[in-house]
């Protein structure tokens, strides 16, 4: 095999990323050298690249089914949002403007040349590339600044599958609708469709199935069923839904749960950092918009924020910072991540992401912080200080802190921290990091909870301030947990995709004097 394929989605979310990511698992397990690319992203998800740029954390989970490790190659271009109306404009991994929608114009010259040198590089070192768009190729009012879905497909003449997700409704009429909107000379380009997360007898769905080619000309390659495990490194806040529960949970171990209540800020970003909590037997973890919910939870989880200042305000309209703060108060267990550290800081100097200038924090830990150029972007390894859990009042008891225990992650943030009068949590790189006051613990470090001791050690000292009888899992690998739903994700290709078709479009490319499909009116 030697060539490249694009999938594209008829929305957001209908399974473009998790197609990649099983192609290349499959791909790589037939020893075939396969890459991921996906041109243009626009997620708060981000990984820090082995390069020392930051990507989308969907195609480091890609490189990873391929055995690959993150490089900004495979997303070149990563739009950050902000606001509604603005993002961060990320190139080759660095930060270099932040964008509204007329702003992009202005860039749009030097970022194609930027994809096209990028795939062209990768298609000629490695045998196949599976390239992923972008939301969705039917929204033709951006098609004339795309990078990512048909723009990408003509420059390169790449053949596309589309996908579409049946789990929404609907399904058919998105595909025949999406390819009858495009241009002429994009729909010569859509070679076939594939439909995600079927639930039910196939054989219902077939008639449907055999009208689509009739109408269109173009066949299904494959019908992949709804996959209940399927969960980790989601792709953007879309998984992140308000009283959503994170993962499949599995029953304790001893005779308690330990609840976690992730707070689904407006701006989230990373928000995969509380997925190794839920990989855990009896650990709960849900999304909570609702001041109420902290109440009852075990630990309060502050992840991190695109718009730290902004959703930190937020807090302080929906009443969840007043609950916070009432939390601490009563030595309740919170963990702030990067942008929810900072949020826990006495005062935030922001002439950077908001140019709010200095805000006031939550107060809950003695820090200071201020937001500055350029971006830190790094990936640490270290170990924890040793700390004393406890509870706040009497009575107080001690139990084994972490000290030493390793830690690994990397480090996304304008953020630096101008005064920490509280004890360091982490030494990261021989550098004091983070933040311990009781049970309160910050640190800007992404993904640390995949550092499995690290995470056990942090779950007893929650289980002993929560007093529960809860028992740790000495076996639970988050890594592991990863490996085996990629395997799962190119099981489900092998199995349902008409794999001979999908061999000959990667090595002929896209087919010729397809139908044109017409809108009226």
């Amino acid at each position: 095999m030697k060539g490249a394929l694009l999938i594209a989605g008829t929305t957001s979310d209908a399974g473009k990323s998790v197609v990649v990511a099983g192609l290349c698992r499959m791909l790589a397990r037939r020893g075939v050298k396969v890459a991921p690319f996906k041109a243009q992203n626009m997620s708060n998800n981000s990984v820090v690249a082995l390069d020392g740029g930051e990507i989308g954390r969907a195609q480091a989970l890609q490189a990873r089914a391929c055995g690959l490790e993150p490089s900004v190659r495979f997303n070149p271009v990563l739009l950050k949002p902000g606001s509604d109306r603005r993002s961060q404009l990320v190139v080759r991994g660095k930060a270099i403007d932040t964008v509204g929608a007329k702003d992009y114009f202005r860039h749009r010259t030097q970022l194609r040349a930027i994809v096209a040198e990028e795939l062209a590089s990768l298609r000629a070192e490695f045998d196949v590339v599976i390239c992923e768009g972008a939301g969705s190729p039917a929204e033709i009012n951006l098609r004339a600044t795309d990078l990512a879905n048909m723009g990408l497909a003509r420059a390169a003449d790449l053949p596309v599958l589309l996908v579409g997700d049946i789990d929404r409704g609907g399904v058919l009429a998105h595909l025949f609708g999406t390819v009858a909107i495009l241009e002429p000379e994009d729909q010569q380009l859509i070679s076939g469709y594939i439909i995600n997360k079927f639930r039910g007898d196939v054989d219902l769905l077939r008639p449907g199935i055999d009208q689509l080619t009739e109408l269109t000309g173009r066949p299904t390659l494959g019908v992949i069923p709804f996959a209940e495990d399927l969960w980790i490194d989601a792709e953007d806040s879309l998984g992140t839904i308000a009283d959503a529960p994170v993962g499949r949970s599995q029953p304790p171990l001893g005779k308690d749960w330990l609840t976690v209540a992730a707070i689904r800020l407006p701006r989230i970003s990373n928000s995969t950092d509380v997925e190794a909590l839920a990989c855990e037997p009896g650990v709960s973890v849900r999304w909570v918009t609702d001041p109420s919910r902290l109440a009852g939870a075990d630990l309060v989880v502050l992840p991190g924020s695109k718009s730290t200042v902004s959703d930190l305000e937020w807090l302080r309209h929906t009443g969840i910072a007043a609950a916070l703060q009432s939390r601490a108060a009563t030595g309740g267990p919170i963990l702030g991540i990067c942008g929810g550290y900072q949020m826990l800081a006495r005062t935030i100097d922001d002439s950077v992401e908001s140019t709010a200038g200095t805000v006031d924090g939550l107060g809950l830990l003695d820090l200071e912080i201020e937001f500055a150029n350029p971006k830190i972007l790094r990936r640490s390894t270290g170990h924890a200080q040793g700390y004393t859990a406890g509870v706040a009042s009497p009575p107080y008891r001690e139990t084994v802190g972490t000290r030493g225990i390793p830690v690994h992650g990397y480090e996304i943030h304008h953020g630096r921290v101008r005064v920490n009068g509280d004890r360091p949590w982490l030494i990261l790189d021989g550098t004091p990091e983070g933040s311990v006051r009781g049970a309160i613990w910050g640190t800007h470090l992404h993904g640390a909870l995949e550092s499995d001791e690290f995470r056990r050690a942090f779950l007893r000292d929650v289980a002993a301030y929560a007093e529960a009888d809860f028992v740790v899992a000495d076996n639970v690998s988050v890594e592991q947990v990863r490996v085996t739903q990629l395997d799962l994700l190119a099981d489900l290709m092998e199995k349902y995709l008409d794999l001979p078709a999908l061999e000959r479009l990667i090595d002929s490319g896209a087919s010729v004097n397809l139908p044109t499909l017409r809108v009226s009116g």
